[in-house]
């Protein structure tokens, strides 16, 4: 999530470099050129071809830049009908996508909220940094506010999280200095893993063993949790336990991750420069390149929950998929 590597990506990387005497006189011959170009045509020059050679993306796909408005896209979360809930954590917004492509603000003010994800119910989960609290932002916006401190003291800054069957949360709460926050150090000893049972309103240390903390995903059957530790550049997975509680620790893949996902046949996605694909065994099957400096996070969207939706920088991007998310 939204972290330390975000003020590379806040400007925008494209510029242009006015040459006077070529635009004087190529002027008219553009303008007259552009107004002959088709929507579909002007779309085709934010799509990049995917290598037919990474199996779980659409025979013959291209990746497409959705738009590029914004500061630093990231936490994207699914609802039951495919509509797109995404963040762009600078501006403190909550925006979203829905099936038919279109993209409107859904909430202002959002207490910085950074990763995001549905409960049963479908409210939405948010890990809110602007003074460090777990929120659940009801259909209609009306905020909960499901956690404010650990043990008196408050927490780095919730970033990414995963909610199980029973409505508990697994959240990751590393370290970022915020310019909006007046503290200038954490107030605990470390960047850990956590997990807030259902109801509760103290969260349950799991995992202190961590440089630092991000991206963040459990399996649907809830047997297994991913956990990236974006610093030390390692991504790992843990057995849950019937109450919650994380067993076995195994290191899954000597690669770390700012957000991930996994798709219908187990495999992982993660992301960071591009998104970098897994089986379930460890195997990396492959990279899907994105034009932006830096990749945020990666969810399935749509209605068939079979398109990619990928939060990178000042822009988001869709891809056809030949796989499909998971709930």
């Amino acid at each position: 999530m939204w972290g330390e590597l975000s003020s590379q990506t806040r400007k925008h990387p494209y510029r242009v470099n006015h040459n006077d005497m070529f635009l004087y006189h190529t002027l008219g011959l553009f303008i007259i050129a552009f107004a002959s170009i088709s929507l579909e045509g002007f779309s085709q020059k934010n799509e990049s071809p995917i290598p037919d050679s990474l199996r779980v993306v659409q025979p013959g796909a291209t990746l497409r830049q959705v738009s590029s408005q914004f500061t630093f896209t990231e936490g994207p979360a699914v609802d039951k009908v495919g509509t797109v809930y995404f963040t762009d954590q600078p501006n403190d917004k909550i925006w979203t996508y829905d099936t038919q492509g279109k993209l409107a603000v859904f909430m202002d003010k959002t207490g910085r909220s950074n990763g995001l994800y549905f409960d049963k119910k479908g409210n939405l989960i948010a890990c809110a940094d602007q003074i460090n609290e777990l929120l659940s932002i009801s259909p209609d916006k009306k905020i909960t506010v499901l956690m404010t401190d650990y043990q008196g003291k408050k927490h780095n800054g919730p970033n990414d999280l995963w909610v199980d069957q029973k409505g508990g949360i697994y959240f990751t709460d590393p370290y970022y200095q915020r310019d909006y926050w007046q503290r200038k150090t954490s107030d605990l000893d470390g960047q850990k893993v956590y997990y807030l049972p259902a109801g509760k309103q103290q969260a349950v240390l799991l995992d202190a063993d961590l440089m630092q903390p991000n991206g963040i995903v459990g399996t649907p059957d809830g047997k297994h949790l991913f956990v990236a530790d974006i610093r030390a550049n390692k991504t790992y997975k843990y057995q849950i336990g019937a109450d919650g509680s994380l067993t076995d620790r195994q290191l899954f893949v000597p690669q770390g991750s700012d957000g991930m996902t996994l798709d219908n046949e187990g495999n992982l996605y993660l992301t960071g420069r591009g998104v970098t694909v897994y089986d379930p065994t460890g195997k990396k099957l492959g990279n899907i390149p994105v034009p932006s400096k830096w990749v945020g996070n990666v969810c399935f969207s749509g209605k068939d929950r079979q398109t990619l939706f990928i939060t990178a920088s000042e822009s988001i991007y869709t891809l056809p998929m030949r796989v499909k998310g998971v709930e």
